[in-house]
């Protein structure tokens, strides 16, 4: 049984750099917080607890120490928090993210309605829309534009792991419900690049595998993704969720991975597939 991998599997720029400078302020300041996960990987969230770095909801119990900003960011307000309570800073939010915010507070400034594509209840998006006005809407596709009142000026921007298609797709649907659209391409490059690579992969193979955060949507829309094209696809976390049973008659194993997720995981679900094929 071979094991193919996928050359982007794991860490984006992104999470890499968020990673990072939590690890880094983590030897710092000993009343050191993120707010919120800093990624989507419960495992790299259990490394900086154990390192004295614990995740808060929100700022209410904190007044003093280093509050570390997540990889998706968070809302204006809670940024503002931050500042009023005069905390040190880390701003660890994923610059594309941090692009697609500036966007959306630009357009509402000019007068324009603002749609955003993506997942409502996903953190990333609840974070961008709080830098808009009132007029700021999320779909999650084509087809839920319909519900959106007509405006004279809309602008558009994507949650940063959302597919070109989707956001082609509202778009196109945008045309027909205003006069005036401005897009901006807000995806991450590296979840397109990763999304077509998986797909290619998933058609190479007999069995997927797919590592990353349960909570981790680019993860899960890699998922989605392969098992379109591989039926034989599992989503898993770690080493230790892996079935045997999977690789009955499988002669091409494929493994990618979300931008979320550690290289030292990726090594151990590749390492158990590899023990698995020798005792076989």
């Amino acid at each position: 049984m071979k094991v193919l991998l996928a050359k982007r599997a794991g860490f984006c720029f992104g999470v890499k750099r968020a990673t990072q400078m939590a690890f880094e302020a983590a030897g710092i300041d000993k009343t050191t917080y993120t707010l919120g996960p800093i990624i989507h990987s419960p495992q790299v969230v259990n490394k900086l607890e154990e390192m004295g770095v614990k995740v808060l909801k929100n700022l209410d119990t904190m007044d003093r120490g280093t509050i570390i900003i997540r990889s998706h960011g968070v809302a204006s307000h809670e940024i503002e928090e931050a500042v009023q309570k005069q905390l040190e800073i880390v701003d660890a939010t994923c610059p594309f993210v941090k692009k697609a915010q500036e966007h959306v507070k630009r357009l509402s400034e000019t007068g324009y309605g603002v749609v955003v594509v993506g997942d409502a209840d996903h953190p990333e998006v609840q974070g961008i829309v709080s830098y808009g006005g009132d007029k700021v809407f999320v779909v999650g596709s084509g087809e839920e534009v319909s519900k959106l009142p007509k405006m004279n000026k809309i602008g558009v921007v994507a949650q940063t792991t959302q597919s070109f298609e989707n956001l082609k797709n509202v778009v196109s649907e945008c045309l027909l419900r205003g006069g005036e659209i401005r897009v901006f391409n807000t995806i991450c490059d590296a979840t397109a690049i990763r999304q077509e690579e998986a797909k290619e992969l998933a058609y190479q193979v007999d069995c997927m595998l797919v590592v990353g955060g349960f909570n981790s949507a680019n993860t899960r829309r890699l998922s989605e993704v392969c098992v379109e094209i591989q039926p034989r696809t599992h989503h898993i976390e770690t080493a230790a969720e892996i079935d045997p049973g999977w690789f009955d008659g499988v002669e091409r194993v494929g493994v990618t991975a979300g931008a979320s997720t550690p290289k030292w995981i990726i090594d151990e679900v590749v390492s158990r597939i590899e023990e698995l094929n020798k005792s076989n």
